[in-house]
């Protein structure tokens, strides 16, 4: 993103001190044994955080279809299989009102073990060109009542003509709490208000008379309630001491303004730029096809693919999180979440076992020595840990794309994506992500890998 100013960090100051709702439409109505390689996930390391998914053939079972039905083959997942009736949409990035057929899953309601200031929810799901998902949170408050359904996102993988374009959506909240972008939140939670449960509503849409169907593989949500902090204890350097994965090195600033509706070009490209290395770390890239509209006299343009396949229309920026993790989800084989953890312990654990991890900071230059840049949000690779256990990153706000490994030390690192309060050039006090990243993996992961992931609340 630019060094300098963010969108994000109007969301993120907000969320320092916690935004209307629809249903299908506002028009429609045991741990395994650890090894001397495997760390002990009996104990997460993030008491503040409950991260769930529904994933498998039960999950889907324990809710209510109406008009779904779970969808077979090597991923599970939940397919339109019979409209509930047809509904219309008009796209305010478009202009255009057009009738779309749907059908519904709701979960069944999930109990947090961590009543939460915050829910972030995100998806894995294929949506073929006339086809788009809207997915809704609806949480339960701590004195029992409920807030509205919040849509969390509308979204599409594509935006051929015909389609939606892909939204969050501003203006939701009840007086108690809004959802910014992609992040619900509480309004005041020194109020001691919380969630302590909520449910997830997917809605699924074709257009009318049509077999098509979108298939969501992957649901889930994080809640958390990160307390207030400018600083976090150091951890000790461990399990990932002197391990770099080869991950992709691409510089978002080789992209200074080309294709400029996509948030005013690669200059603010952070977070398509680090989705983009660790997708291509995984084995895969943009096809031909997929790669036609772009200039062949670009260097790297398989970044810009990842700026159009994030770009959040209302938001108008590439930096919804929710929409990087979809995006990753959409190459066959990988599958994605965004979630927070809690230490670099908890991402040595991961690096360990061969997965990369895309987290989310703000800082002044003063506070991470050697990046010559502050910033109000950035997105970054964390792709190893020096023997000394200092941070290997990709950082794609670098000259170009031989400069893009960075290494930054371990407790400064720490420190600005840890914590939830910071202070800006002025001495105003800004907020910070909270230990906000986002995690890609195969479908069909390693054994190490998949206790590595539920070490730390992922499945």
């Amino acid at each position: 993103m630019n060094p300098s100013t963010s969108r994000r960090a109007v969301l993120a100051a907000a969320l320092a001190a916690a935004a209307g709702a629809a249903g299908p439409l506002a028009t429609a109505s045991a741990a395994p044994r650890p090894t001397r390689t495997t760390p002990r996930p009996a104990r997460p390391e993030v008491p503040f955080v409950d991260h769930h998914t529904w994933n498998t053939p039960a999950d889907w079972h324990s809710g209510t279809a109406r008009g779904t039905a779970t969808a077979g083959g090597p991923r599970s997942g939940v397919r339109l299989v019979r409209p509930l009736g047809a509904t219309e949409y008009h796209d305010p990035h478009t202009g255009t009102t057009a009738s779309w057929e749907y059908a519904t899953w709701t979960s069944a309601e999930r109990r947090l073990a961590v009543p939460a200031t915050e829910v972030i929810a995100s998806w894995n799901a294929d949506t073929p060109a006339g086809t788009w998902i809207a997915v809704e949170f609806r949480g339960v408050y701590s004195d029992r009542s409920l807030t509205p359904w919040y849509v969390m996102g509308r979204w599409t993988a594509g935006d051929a003509d015909g389609d939606i374009r892909r939204t969050s959506v501003d203006g939701q909240s009840d007086g108690r709490s809004k959802v910014w972008t992609d992040t619900f939140s509480v309004d005041d939670p020194a109020s001691g208000l919380r969630v302590t449960a909520y449910q997830l509503r997917l809605t699924l849409y074709r257009r009318p008379g049509t077999s098509l169907s979108p298939t969501v593989w992957r649901l889930g949500a994080m809640g958390s309630a990160v307390p207030d902090r400018f600083e976090v204890p150091a951890s000790t350097p461990g399990l990932a001491a002197g391990r770099e994965l080869a991950v992709p090195r691409y510089s978002q600033e080789l992209h200074k303004g080309q294709y400029p509706q996509y948030d005013n070009g690669g200059e603010a490209w952070c977070s398509p730029t680090s989705s983009e290395m660790v997708v291509e770390y995984w084995g895969h890239r943009p096809d031909k096809e997929a790669l036609a509209w772009v200039d062949p006299a670009i260097v790297d343009p398989a970044v810009c693919v990842a700026a159009r396949g994030t770009f959040d229309y209302q938001y108008e920026g590439c930096g919804n999180w929710p929409f990087n993790a979809a995006y990753a989800a959409t190459y066959p084989g990988l599958q994605s979440t965004v979630t927070r953890l809690g230490s670099l312990n908890d991402v040595e654990r991961l690096v360990h076992a061969g997965i990369p991890v895309i987290t989310s900071q703000s800082f002044l230059a003063s506070e991470l020595d050697g990046a010559n840049y502050g910033t109000s949000g950035h997105l970054m690779v964390v792709a190893g840990f020096t023997p000394e256990g200092d941070v290997v990153t990709n950082d794609p706000a670098s000259a170009d794309d031989p400069a893009v490994r960075n290494v930054y030390k371990r407790h400064q690192f720490e420190t600005i994506w840890l914590r939830t309060k910071r202070k800006d050039a002025n001495g105003q006090v800004k907020s910070g992500s909270g230990g906000v990243c986002y995690l890609y993996w195969p479908v069909n992961a390693t054994a190490v890998q998949r206790r590595a992931l539920a070490s730390v609340g992922v499945r």
